[in-house]
């Protein structure tokens, strides 16, 4: 049936009826909200490696790290109070905010005519990166059609690559221009992607699951009408998810009645999701990645190249590489189990962190060609095992595993761990590679032994469930009676079973509208 037939009263005329453009556009906004990310974080690692900019702010090792750092400082104090603007104000609404936010810093950081300004402008955008992390997948995740979530969040980090690519590039094409501000081309770029994701928002609607939280029910059923069926809101598919997320939301208002806020995230099952979504931050900042990142100069430098200009090309070709491996992987997001795929991708960086730690200890500031290719080699291996599985897990797995009550606080939780951890990296391991050299590759990998451990023993496997389906992982049941989506799917539930049955009489009768 044509979308036209299905007349629209609550969602916006600029979203479209096509469900399948509305899907891209869903997508888009992940896309563009990474790309920024992406630029922001390889922008550092380039402008670090830039002659003009190191030498306009006259920088030592700790100014280096200040510079770096601040985002992740501005981000950790931004980021849990993002969780509450996000239930607040709505996934969506945030989702602009952040855009703001992150306008006003790149502004500052371009026009910094002095170190503190530099810095300030770093704060900001760190602050509206935060917001963005937490409402962005947290808005993809609650919209998204469930058989597409797993590549529609997959591709947030992947599209980080482009970011970084584009970041890359641009520094590299601006050592060429004669001129001590060169380092502000790369600067002022940043203002583009928080233009265009601004852009976006104007076409797509708000979360489903958060209207129905505002009992904004009738809006909730026709956006995800839309989303699954073209409009149609008498379609089985769209029904069962209605029924779920209200059937959820309505049981999780009632636990939330005799619980305190407290209480709600001490409770054994939620305490169980924050621990795994917490922990999952050391998993994305810590197994050796932002070494690369931020201080791939250095790197290089110990492994026996030392031009800045073959330093930048060796970081858009690397840049490249994992923005291929992350793209193919999210395409096998939701083929391969979520803990299966964490474990393979921190094995295969345990093995590469030795090999780059082993071959700088031996090769590094050497002549020996082969040993310098060889060393190379074991960090591109490194970053193609990280955007196999961690690139894609980044904002898929904490938004699965976290309830609705405690998804969007949960999410700003996350964000601040990941941001402290960042911290962490861009202040610490400056002064590790001057002080220990590859040693610190060593103790890195090492480390991540620990977190394959963890993911094996503890986490849950989510992949194939609605977000209302994952609460029989941690609740032992679900809380809803209606069958589970993937039954539907798959034919064990027929299409008449689900119209005929409570299903659509209960939605109809919330909505106030007639069964067809």
């Amino acid at each position: 049936m044509a979308a036209s037939r299905y007349p629209r009263q609550y969602v916006s005329r600029f979203v479209p009826s096509s469900g399948s453009i509305l899907l891209v556009l869903l997508i888009a906004t992940s896309v563009v909200d990474s790309v920024l990310l992406g630029y922001d974080s390889s922008l550092m690692g380039s402008l670090n490696v830039m002659p003009e900019y190191f030498n306009y702010f006259h920088l030592t090792t700790a100014t280096k790290s200040l510079n770096t750092a601040i985002s992740y400082t501005g981000g950790a104090v931004a980021a849990f109070p993002a969780g509450f603007l996000v239930d607040w104000r709505g996934r969506r609404e945030s989702i602009f905010y952040s855009c703001l936010i992150t306008l006003l810093g790149a502004i500052l950081q371009t026009s910094a005519v002095n170190i503190g300004m530099f810095i300030l402008g770093r704060f900001i955008i760190g602050m509206g990166l935060a917001v963005a992390a937490t409402a962005t997948p947290t808005y993809v995740a609650e919209t998204a059609p469930p058989k597409h979530r797993a590549f529609a969040l997959g591709l947030y980090y992947a599209c980080w690559g482009v970011g970084t690519l584009i970041a890359s590039g641009v520094c590299y094409r601006s050592q060429f221009v004669n001129s001590t501000w060169a380092w502000r081309i790369p600067s002022l770029i940043q203002i583009v992607p928080s233009l265009a994701c601004m852009t976006v928002l104007i076409f797509v609607p708000e979360s489903p699951r958060w209207l129905v939280n505002k009992d904004r029910h009738d809006e909730a059923l026709e956006v995800l009408a839309i989303i699954n069926a073209g409009g149609d809101k008498t379609d089985p598919l769209v029904l069962l998810q209605y029924r779920e997320i209200t059937d959820t939301i309505a049981w999780e208002k009632t636990e939330g009645r005799q619980l305190s806020f407290r209480e709600a995230y001490t409770k054994p099952a939620n305490r169980k999701r924050l621990i795994i979504a917490v922990s999952f931050s050391a998993m994305v900042m810590l197994p050796g990645t932002n070494i690369i990142t931020y201080y791939f100069g250095t790197m290089l430098e110990q492994a026996g190249i030392t031009n800045p200009t073959t330093q930048l090309e060796i970081n858009i070709i690397l840049t490249s590489w994992s923005l291929a491996i992350a793209v193919v992987a999210s395409f096998f997001a939701d083929r391969v189990g979520r803990k299966m795929l964490c474990s393979l991708s921190l094995i295969g960086q345990v093995i590469s962190f030795y090999l780059v730690g082993g071959l700088t200890a031996a090769y590094g500031f050497s002549n020996n060609t082969s040993g310098i290719y060889a060393t190379i080699a074991a960090i591109f291996l490194y970053n193609g095992a990280y955007s196999f599985g961690i690139t894609p897990l980044t904002v898929l797995y904490p938004p699965e595993v976290l309830s609705y009550r405690i998804r969007g606080t949960g999410m700003g939780l996350y964000t601040l761990t990941t941001k402290l951890c960042g911290l962490f990296v861009t202040m610490v391991f400056p002064f590790a590679l001057d002080a220990i050299g590859w040693k610190t590759y060593i103790i890195n990998a090492s480390f991540d032994i620990l977190m394959v451990a963890f993911v094996v023993w503890y986490w849950v496997e989510t992949r194939g469930k609605t977000l209302e389906e994952v609460d029989i992982c941690f609740d032992g049941e679900k809380h809803s009676s209606v069958p589970d989506l993937e039954d539907l799917l798959n034919g064990n539930v027929t299409k008449d079973v689900v119209l005929d049955g409570l299903v659509v009489e209960e939605v109809y009768s919330e909505v106030g509208e007639k069964k067809a």
